[in-house]
């Protein structure tokens, strides 16, 4: 019997003494797990989706920053260009934008992997670490006879990149394996939603910075004749809008460095029975981390190996898992499902000027003009259809289903995108209703692919590979982005005259996109269903149950069962 620990009240609960009698860590480990499945919802269920949330609202505003920024770099370094002066070169435009999705893909795989090596504590806080540093670097730069500030800038987004694709597997699967059962969707939901909250906040700075300096901008009718004053106003502006990103990461760092480990990976994979279960109590009483008795935890340790049923970790065993069909296919279904959003929903952006200017807000009369309408449009354009899918779905994922919103999302679009294909030049004689296909598009990505995609990778796979999984869906999702940035993008231009921005091919390319969503009607086929279950469950370790896979329990443990039960003994 586990030595009893001392305190505890009607507030704060000891759990450890609930468990300290049971000698078998595996029924100590289902009953600590159960205790935050069946947890009621509270404020350190608050608390870790705001500290997680923090992380996604600074990868948006960061992201989407930079749609608002290209045009002032263009401003200040492309002044004396022969052509198009004061305009950023869309080779350039595209390396800077293509760079973060490029730095994101190796933070997913890279922080994905070593998370489930080392845990998710050690490595949270160090991608918003390298968030901070990359974006503070980036609005510090400048342009030297040795280097442009387009490279520049381009490393420093690669740099930043890692550290936003690091947040995508760990702040999903700190908040899946602390979540409570019932509103574990709800909470990766709103993890997920901040970015909507980051988009708007980028589109907010952008027209605060333009009002700050409106008499400055005043002088000016154009890109090309923006010198002198309103060269320097915009240079100050752009470096404002992207400094401002470090400043929420900042104020969550704190917390994530002092979270305490998720106590499934301290079962699962650290295997320490006795540090997990003081975890548990930990989280729920809000403190940093368990303290357990020190001697009591190596004994515990050793007394368990060979006892848990959970295998551990290798590559070996990876193979083996995602060899099987049952779980292969899962990963399969959630990576390619990504991808294909990922092409359209990046794709999707390619219109944003189109409709910036179906509304009015593309061009004007001065600097100030064009710069605060870019803003206020892209606010009406988030409002419009991004921000509400987000939270519909945070509201309705519980309830309805992970699995019916990716489905219904991914057939929406497939015929919002097939409409404006075929019917594109109709469309652009009325453009409300290119406005209303725009929005409706933006509305059913949020509540559809984009925000399941997320929230199912962070469910569907055990522990041991739960970061990993995710890591590698998510990096198919960017891959998916740099496609449509890099080939979608030449593409829509195609058989356009030499200097013109005109698209004679954007209709085609959102015909593609069609199928783009079609395809993933057939990849969301190949994921669980993963509403009300605990992660042990959809893992395939809870004997009577629907996915239950005996091969989950680790050969030592059954080995013992077998020998045990060969000598007439019960296995313990």
């Amino acid at each position: 019997m586990a030595q009893l620990t001392s305190g505890g009240n009607a507030a704060f609960h000891n759990f450890h003494n609930d468990y300290a009698h049971i000698e078998d860590p595996n029924e100590r480990r289902r009953l600590a797990l159960a205790e935050i499945d069946k947890a009621p919802f509270g404020w350190y269920h608050v608390r870790a989706c705001v500290v997680a949330g923090i992380g996604f609202f600074t990868d948006a505003y960061d992201i989407f920053a930079i749609n608002l920024v290209v045009a002032m770099l263009g401003v200040v370094y492309w002044q004396s260009a022969k052509s198009k002066p004061g305009v950023l070169p869309e080779h350039s435009d595209t390396a800077i934008k293509v760079a973060t999705s490029g730095g994101t893909v190796l933070g997913q795989v890279g922080f994905g992997i070593l998370a489930d090596i080392v845990g998710r504590k050690k490595m949270y806080g160090l991608e918003l670490i390298i968030i901070i540093f990359a974006t503070l670097a980036q609005s510090l730069s400048a342009a030297s006879p040795a280097i442009s500030v387009t490279g520049l800038i381009i490393f420093w987004r690669v740099l930043m990149g890692v550290g936003i694709g690091g947040d995508y597997p760990l702040s999903s699967i700190i908040t899946s394996e602390f979540a409570t059962t019932k509103w574990r969707g709800a909470m990766m939901g709103a993890v997920f939603a901040m970015q909507g909250i980051g988009q708007l906040s980028a589109a907010l700075i952008a027209l605060i910075v333009t009002s700050g300096f409106k008499e400055s901008l005043l002088t000016a009718k154009g890109p090309s004749s923006c010198d002198g004053v309103c060269k320097v106003a915009v240079d100050k502006m752009w470096r404002v809008i992207i400094g401002f990103g470090a400043v929420p990461g900042c104020i969550a760092l704190y917390y994530r460095l002092t979270i305490p480990e998720t106590p499934r990976y301290t079962f699962d994979v650290a295997r320490d029975v006795e540090k997990a279960g003081e975890d548990t109590k930990a989280y729920i009483q809000g403190k940093a981390e368990g303290r357990p008795d020190e001697v009591r935890r190596v004994t515990v340790i050793a007394d368990s190996e060979g006892r848990l049923e959970t295998p551990k970790a290798s590559f070996k065993d990876f193979v083996r898992h995602y060899s099987q069909w049952r779980y292969g296919k899962v990963l399969l279904g959630t990576a390619g499902s990504w991808f294909f959003l990922d092409v359209a929903f990046y794709g999707l952006g390619l219109n944003n000027s189109i409709i910036l200017g179906a509304i009015g807000y593309s061009k004007g009369n001065s600097m100030y003009e064009i710069f605060r309408r870019n803003a206020v449009g892209n606010l009406i354009l988030v409002c419009a259809g991004a921000i509400p899918g987000y939270w519909v779905t945070v509201a309705t994922v519980d309830t309805i289903g992970r699995k019916p919103i990716q489905l219904m999302g991914f057939a929406m679009l497939t015929i919002l995108f097939v409409i404006i294909g075929f019917a594109y030049n109709k469309l652009l004689k009325h453009n409300g209703a290119l406005l209303a296909l725009y929005v409706l598009a933006q509305f059913f990505f949020n509540f559809g692919p984009n925000a399941t995609t997320f929230i199912v990778p962070g469910e569907c796979f055990p522990t041991r590979y739960r970061s990993t999984s995710h890591g590698i869906s998510a990096a198919s999702g960017k891959v998916g982005a740099i496609i449509a940035q890099v080939v979608f993008g030449p593409l829509r231009t195609r058989g356009a005259p030499p200097g013109s921005s005109a698209s004679p091919w954007l209709n085609h390319v959102m015909e593609i996109f069609a199928l783009f969503m079609l395809c993933g009607i057939f990849t969301t086929l190949l994921i669980p269903e993963t509403k009300r279950k605990t992660l042990e469950e959809l893992a395939g370790e809870v004997p009577g149950t629907a996915n239950y896979d005996p091969g989950s329990r680790s050969a030592a443990y059954k080995s013992g069962s077998d020998h045990d039960s060969g000598s007439g003994e019960k296995a313990v």
